[in-house]
């Protein structure tokens, strides 16, 4: 299923992340390992990274932001929180960015990494970085998009410049059809078991193959948002048609797609083949999502909580995906089952079609459009010694709950399948 190999490089060729960094830093052609200066095309911010430790940084540096054209804050961390400094960071956050005339200022819309593109600031042959490790999510539109820490950012939002060393490639490609009730999610998971989660350490993660172009720009964005459990400094897709349609519903307008491909005989690291059509839906037992295999292997571990949240398993395809499993059925009994659309958007489009009346009649609890469990907070963290199966991308210890719970981690559809069996079960079984 699994197959590696290395190519080198040939004269001018560039990878896709080669080219948008050689672009930043208004060079001609950059190569794996050099280090170089890069203009950033945007800056993003959520509250628990944002205002509360980046604004004393600039206050001691007696700056401002270099570009508020080029910065966007998104609350989506302590949304729903009423504790006291909870309640705290959000006046902070909000305070902060009404002083300012940023780019984008969305409070309570969902998920950064899935509001920002759907709010219209990304474009193909950006190099864009994000104060959250997932802001790798971004590259699925042909983005160069990393996470960096608030020390970086201050240096960001005060220069509008950052240092990058050229990460090398690792080339994921992915041939052929995925089978019935197996997702992105499932070739994440398989890649965190097979290579390791230092396994790409610094490259550049670039999904590429038959596969890949036959998905949906939701389950792209799942290849891009958990590169950085591979150890990977982005993850990127490049565009196409589907991206186009994609961001044209969210007001941009991509005229210069050809410009922003990489190029054949650009040399890679690795290339890594995987067959769509093996892959059976996979599980990572906690408390890494490294610890994957097939479903099978933990068929039958009894939940007290499925949950379908976070910014990688609750957009709109997700979503559907629990509707297909649960539909006509109820959830087993003795098992919470909470769903947490990614943004507000998705929501309404998911009560639109009916989707969200799906899950209700199957047992589902609708949440708040939130970071919520995946970060430990809200009405489905985890108790002590309580188990549970999430769509979300980490399970390390304590993440979602008390230190002694336990999560496992799956695509939507496995989620489902177990919140109506009561235990791990298969998906395929219920479509």
């Amino acid at each position: 299923m699994i197959a590696g190999e290395q190519h080198a490089a040939t004269s001018m060729s560039m990878t896709l992340a080669e080219k948008i960094l050689a672009h930043a830093s208004r060079r001609e052609q950059v190569r794996a390992g050099e280090i170089v200066s890069c203009d950033v095309d945007l800056a993003m911010m959520h509250d628990s990274s944002g205002p509360r430790r980046i604004g004393p940084k600039l206050e001691e540096l007696g700056v401002d932001i270099w570009d508020a054209d080029k910065v966007v804050i998104i609350t989506d961390h302590f949304v729903g929180e009423t504790d006291g400094l909870s309640v705290q960071i959000k006046e902070l956050t909000r305070d902060w960015a009404s002083q300012r005339p940023l780019r984008g200022y969305h409070e309570a819309q969902g998920i950064c990494h899935v509001v920002l593109p759907e709010r219209g600031h990304l474009r193909p042959g950006m190099f864009v970085v994000g104060g959250d490790s997932h802001s790798t999510t971004g590259g699925a539109f042909g983005c160069f998009m990393t996470g960096i820490g608030a020390t970086d950012m201050a240096g960001v939002l005060a220069t509008g410049n950052i240092w990058m060393r050229v990460p090398e490639t690792l080339r994921v490609r992915v041939d052929g059809v995925l089978g019935k009730g197996v997702a992105a999610k499932d070739i994440i998971l398989f890649l965190c078991h097979s290579i390791g989660i230092n396994g790409a350490s610094y490259m550049a993660a670039e999904y590429t193959g038959s596969g890949v172009t036959a998905m949906a720009m939701d389950e792209r964005m799942v290849l891009a948002n958990m590169a950085v459990e591979l150890g990977a400094k982005c993850g990127i897709v490049a565009a196409d048609d589907t991206t186009r349609q994609w961001l044209a519903a969210a007001g941009v307008e991509v005229n210069d797609m050809d410009d922003w491909q990489g190029d054949g005989d650009a040399g890679i690291a690795r290339e890594i083949v995987i067959d769509a059509g093996e892959l059976t839906p996979q599980v990572a037992a906690p408390h890494s999502p490294e610890n994957s295999a097939p479903v099978d292997i933990h068929a039958g571990t009894a939940i007290h909580q499925a949950y379908i949240g976070a910014c990688t398993g609750a957009k709109l395809d997700d979503l559907r995906m629990v509707a297909r499993v649960v539909d006509g059925q109820r959830v087993a009994d003795g098992v919470r089952f909470f769903v947490a659309p990614a943004s507000l958007r998705i929501a309404e489009q998911a009560e639109g079609d009916g989707t969200l009346d799906t899950l209700r009649a199957s047992g589902a609890t609708i949440l708040q459009s939130a970071c919520g469990a995946c970060i430990g907070l809200g009405p489905a963290r985890l108790g002590a010694g309580e188990v549970g199966i999430s769509s979300s991308s980490r399970n390390f210890q304590g993440r979602m709950g008390d230190p002694s719970s336990q999560t496992y981690l799956s695509s939507p559809y496995t989620v489902a399948a177990s919140a109506l069996a009561g235990c791990i079960a298969d998906p395929r079984a219920y479509l």
